[in-house]
């Protein structure tokens, strides 16, 4: 578990400014909701502590390690984060064990029961593992990407607005999934949305 702290943040897109002098704490083993329009920089936020987007100023710490300000710059994939995109973002050509275990060492994805595993703690049977995801609904892609950002047993998960491709009651099953996982798992979550009730 993993505090996240975002002091001064500014950054943006070329000459286009989107954070200014953002501050925002989240507590080991919480879930933190970021509330706002669309296009007010929630996704941005969560692009800059992954890492994918550097800070113009300002620093990102996670579990007491700097991992970004304007001299330091820690990559992506040595942060310990788990994202998990609005579409979810799996690979179509792979099934659902293939996607759930594509960021586990060698030995790791050659064990089906830690698969089994990150099924069944985002609500889906084994008979999931061999489906592509093309034979899922929504709701069971959104919960196969959730597993796999947690497979890593990252410090910090960070959802980028999640269920809002969902139908209304899709949603609602499938964010209890969700919150119940992360719970489950101990996890710290940051959670940028639109949606006032999701965020509560």
């Amino acid at each position: 578990m993993s505090d996240v702290e975002v002091r001064g943040v500014t950054t943006g897109y070329g000459s286009t400014p989107v954070l200014h002098n953002i501050d925002l704490t989240v507590r080991s083993g919480t879930t933190t909701a970021v509330l706002g329009d669309s296009g007010s920089g929630k996704s941005t936020l969560l692009k800059v502590i992954a890492g994918f987007l550097r800070p113009l100023s300002g620093s990102v710490s996670i579990d007491g390690q700097l991992v970004a300000d304007e001299r330091t710059f820690i990559a992506p994939e040595k942060r310990g984060v788990g994202y998990v995109r609005q579409d979810g973002g799996l690979f179509p050509h792979l099934t659902v064990a293939g996607n759930v275990s594509f960021g586990l060492a060698f030995p790791r994805r050659r064990h089906r029961g830690r698969v089994l595993e990150l099924l069944e703690l985002v609500g889906l049977g084994p008979e999931f593992a061999d489906r592509r995801p093309d034979q899922l609904s929504g709701g069971q892609q959104q919960r196969v990407a959730l597993a796999r950002a947690l497979a890593l047993e990252p410090k910090v998960v960070l959802l980028d607005e999640p269920f809002s491709a969902l139908d209304t009651a899709l949603r609602a099953s499938t964010r209890e999934a969700t919150a119940s996982a992360l719970r489950q798992a101990g996890a710290t979550a940051l959670l940028v949305t639109h949606d006032q009730a999701e965020a509560l």
